[in-house]
């Protein structure tokens, strides 16, 4: 969704014409509860001509549809004992047996909750998540950086909504 009615609030290009009053009023219409049940909140900003016409491809759709496999084979072999198809089907049991945290990663997610004021149920989302991004990078552990990179995806709310 758009940061606000005109789609122009925190773009660096144009000038928002949004009241305060009407931007609250918009971001209103979507519930924190509401929120909380999306798994990834990311901020897309406009795009340079430049960046557009460069013809630098960091990555083939081939390259990526072969990385996707992979987590997607990893996730089976990982679940193949349970009734457990992909991350996004895991309880909160499962999350405490297939989402281990070395110390650092787990203070990392304990310092994110307080700082972001993360629910429960966001708190089990940013696991899946990071779970995931450690699959797409071929990853046994869940690694500091995949959670950091999976609360990134959960600290929009708090911008606009905080």
């Amino acid at each position: 969704m758009n940061p606000c009615p005109c789609g122009y609030y925190g773009d660096p290009y144009h000038e928002c014409t949004c009241s305060q009053n009407n931007i609250d009023r918009y971001l209103a219409k979507l519930s924190n509860p509401l929120l909380d049940r999306i798994d990834i909140h990311i901020e897309v900003l406009p795009v340079d001509y430049k960046d557009l016409k460069d013809e630098i491809i960091l990555e083939t759709s081939e390259d990526i549809r072969a990385r996707v496999n992979k987590s997607r084979e990893f996730q089976l072999e990982r679940y193949k004992k349970s009734n457990i198809y992909s991350n996004s089907q895991l309880s909160p049991k499962d999350i405490k047996k297939y989402c281990k945290l070395n110390k650092g990663a787990e203070k990392i997610l304990r310092e994110a909750f307080k700082k972001y004021r993360f629910s429960a149920r966001t708190y089990n989302k940013v696991l899946k998540v990071s779970r995931t991004i450690a699959d797409l990078d071929g990853e046994d552990s869940i690694l500091e950086k995949h959670i950091l990179e999976a609360v990134r995806y959960r600290s929009l709310d708090n911008k606009y909504w905080g």
